[in-house]
């Protein structure tokens, strides 16, 4: 007998309490419905007896491919902006520069009239001879005021000036190097393409006007000679200008004076011994990028000496109360293309201290 509130004949099989509870656990509500992600088989799959009738599609991965796309656009701008530096660089490419010339360099020993005059100590000589206003060391190497050229700015003309100064201190001025103990402060600055001239210059030193120690820096010959005042006396100038789009060049005029006394003797009289140095420096943009030179021309010109001897591989002064040797400098071969002449000067008496 049915409940008050059921029909005669019991509960349809479409309502409430009815056939479908039996399968209530399998009926999808519409918000699954609505979110299921179907694919429809093809014809042919569907012949498959083993085929389902749906299956569910992979989700597609935007996100990492989108991330891909960028990536792949990123390094290609990276490349393009390489090959574009690459072309447009700033400095010339080592197959565009011009080769690099040897160095060009004359010596000339000033011979003394008659003895060298000397003095117990450095100072009194200096103050009575023509370097009593000569600055100290580096301090006589003064920079120029400098401007840009048509071709380079003002900050690569003072590049330019400021490692000639530095080349022209290491070999000058440093004790080391002129008593030729060490040539590696000056080979340091030079231009990679002239080491071999200067190796060759001090392993097998000649007077062919390309490979003498003394025209690449100062070297007393420390058998003779020592310093007998590190404050060496100097005076000079240095000049800019451009030579070519792609060249700037520095002219070096200075002029050193050494105290000197003969090797381990402390209490010796002490002599002065006078260089000028005229030194042409060229520079290309890389020289100016790597902080190096590259030495054009070297004229020295040095005294008191003896003409009679060899100055290509030492320079030996004449120290106080010595005179010069008997004779002139070696012969020059006219038929020797390759040589230059041997040259020989007279040292001016007002070049020497008053003593």
């Amino acid at each position: 007998m049915g409940g008050p509130g059921d029909p005669p004949e019991g509960t349809p099989e479409g309502g409430p309490g009815g056939a479908e509870d039996e399968y209530r656990s399998v009926v999808f509500d519409e918000s699954f419905v609505r979110a299921a992600r179907l694919q429809e088989y093809s014809a042919e799959e569907r012949m498959a007896d083993h085929a389902p009738a749906v299956r569910r599609r992979p989700p597609r991965h935007r996100g990492l491919t989108r991330q891909l796309l960028i990536l792949a656009v990123l390094v290609s701008i990276a490349f393009a902006t390489a090959i574009y530096l690459g072309v447009r660089h700033p400095y010339s490419s080592p197959q565009g520069r011009r080769p690099v010339e040897p160095l060009r360099m004359t010596i000339i020993p000033l011979a003394p009239p008659g003895k060298v005059p000397g003095a117990a100590d450095a100072e009194s000589l200096y103050a009575n001879s023509p370097a009593a206003h000569f600055e100290i060391g580096a301090e006589g190497i003064p920079l120029p005021a400098s401007r840009s050229t048509a071709h380079f700015s003002d900050s690569q003309v003072v590049a330019a000036l400021t490692t000639a100064k530095d080349y022209i201190v290491r070999s000058s001025l440093y004790p080391e190097v002129l008593t030729g103990r060490q040539v590696r402060p000056a080979r340091a600055l030079l231009d990679p393409d002239q080491l071999d001239q200067f190796d060759q210059s001090f392993a097998h030193p000649a007077a062919d006007g390309r490979h003498a120690p003394n025209g690449w820096l100062v070297r007393l010959d420390p058998s003779r000679a020592q310093l007998a005042d590190d404050k060496i006396r100097v005076q000079g100038s240095l000049q800019a200008a451009e030579s070519d789009p792609a060249t700037l060049k520095i002219t070096a005029d200075h002029t050193f004076v050494y105290a000197l006394r003969p090797t381990g003797v402390a209490d010796a009289p002490v002599s002065l011994f006078t260089v000028r140095r005229e030194v042409t420096f060229r520079f290309h943009r890389d020289d100016l990028r790597t902080h190096q030179v590259q030495l054009v021309t070297s004229y020295v010109q040095a005294g008191p000496l003896s003409c009679a001897e060899d100055s290509s591989t030492y320079l030996r002064p004449l120290l106080a109360g010595q005179t010069a040797k008997t004779g002139g400098p070696p012969g020059t071969n006219p038929y020797e293309t390759d040589n230059t002449p041997a040259l020989c000067g007279t040292l001016s008496t007002a070049a020497e201290p008053r003593a």
